[in-house]
């Protein structure tokens, strides 16, 4: 039997994402909120190993109260408990404070015998925050998994690598972060998905956690800055070639690139 933890995130929904033109930040208000879609495999992987050797998933995030929705969301697709880390001291903090939080919420509620992130998230596309919870609490891991199983002694992980797959077995406790797979996250069904709803989520918040060092937290514990969001200017320069033959169209491009001297 495995003991095993979920990390997720709720983004936005990016497929709606709008940059405020004055602000340049993220316009929110109105855009749906869903589970990251490389936690949803990540997710799907370890509900797939508990149904093969027994145990439980438990799934965490940090974020707002309303990051509660996604928690649901996840119960409905075969979590067995779920935890939502939430205190404004842990506000605005970046990949390393956020890896370094939810490694102490690991302590707190291990001991787990593998931990699964997804490989990144959509907001942020940093892929850190799975490596850094290894390096702050001192266990092996294997990135972009794409299956895991377990022979009763390790993880025996298939990971995409540039020209292939590399199958890696990996002692516990192990964190494994997941690509997009073609086992694709399960459909919550109508009696799974009321009865997530009527869940009651365990909040954890900063005061909860012992031995938390709170200068690493929050923008006090962020090693990085974000000075402003903005979408570049797309101002349309170009020149048409048009009703010459292809050779001569071609001398004249070549031409124009050389006195921009965008080569040589």
């Amino acid at each position: 039997m495995l003991n095993i933890l979920v990390c997720v995130k709720q983004v936005p929904d990016t497929t709606v994402i709008k940059i405020d033109p004055v602000t340049k930040t993220l316009i929110r208000t109105g855009v749906p909120s869903i589970v990251n879609p490389f936690d949803a495999y990540a997710l799907e992987q370890a509900v797939r190993l508990k149904e093969a050797c027994g145990g439980t998933v438990t799934v965490v995030s940090m974020g707002p109260p309303q990051a509660k929705e996604a928690l649901k969301e996840c119960l409905s697709k075969g979590a067995d408990r779920a935890f939502l880390m939430t205190d404004r001291a842990v506000g605005g903090s970046d990949t390393l404070a956020t890896s370094y939080i939810l490694s102490c919420v690991y302590r707190k509620l291990g001991p787990f015998d593998a931990v699964f992130c997804g490989k990144q998230a959509i907001d942020g596309d940093t892929g850190q925050v799975g490596p850094e919870m290894a390096e702050h609490l001192g266990i092996p891991q294997v990135t972009y998994a794409v299956s895991v199983e377990y022979d009763g002694g390790e993880l025996k992980v298939r990971r995409e690598v540039d020209d292939g797959w590399d199958v890696i077995g990996i002692p516990t406790p192990a964190i494994i972060t997941v690509n997009k797979t073609d086992e694709l996250p399960r459909m919550a069904t109508l009696s799974s998905a009321l009865e997530a709803n009527r869940a009651d989520i365990e909040e954890i918040h900063c005061a909860d956690v012992a031995d938390m060092d709170m200068d690493r937290v929050g923008l006090k514990g962020s090693a990085t800055k974000v000075i402003k969001t903005f979408t570049p200017d797309r101002t349309k320069q170009g020149v048409k070639l048009e009703g010459k033959a292809a050779g001569d169209a071609a001398k004249e491009l070549v031409a124009l690139l050389a006195d921009k001297q965008l080569i040589s």
